[in-house]
């Protein structure tokens, strides 16, 4: 199943983020290696979100991620969520869907 975890940053973000970057891209260079993550990065200009996209068989993946985040765990997240993700069009969707 693909899933998208989307973090909402604090206004400080850019300024705080230097000293946990490396742990945090770590981390999700990690779960990209274990094939739970598929993409993630920042939205905006600059940036004031992030989402990451995951196909992962049970959402506990992705929560266990967030738990283990340093920007999580530093209050650089003000909030996030996790929403399953049913994705029909292209050589990835895990259910396509194909015009009659």
């Amino acid at each position: 199943m693909h899933y998208l975890l989307t973090y909402h940053y604090s206004a400080d973000y850019l300024q705080r983020r230097g000293e946990f970057r490396n742990a945090h891209l770590a981390a999700a260079w990690a779960a990209q290696g274990r094939g739970e993550m598929v993409l993630g990065g920042t939205v905006g200009d600059p940036p004031d979100s992030a989402t990451f996209l995951f196909d992962c068989a049970d959402p506990g993946v992705i929560e266990a991620f967030v738990r283990a985040d340093p920007y999580v765990q530093n209050g650089l997240v003000l909030r996030h969520t996790i929403l399953p993700w049913n994705t029909v069009i292209g050589d990835a969707a895990k259910t396509p869907v194909r015009p009659e």
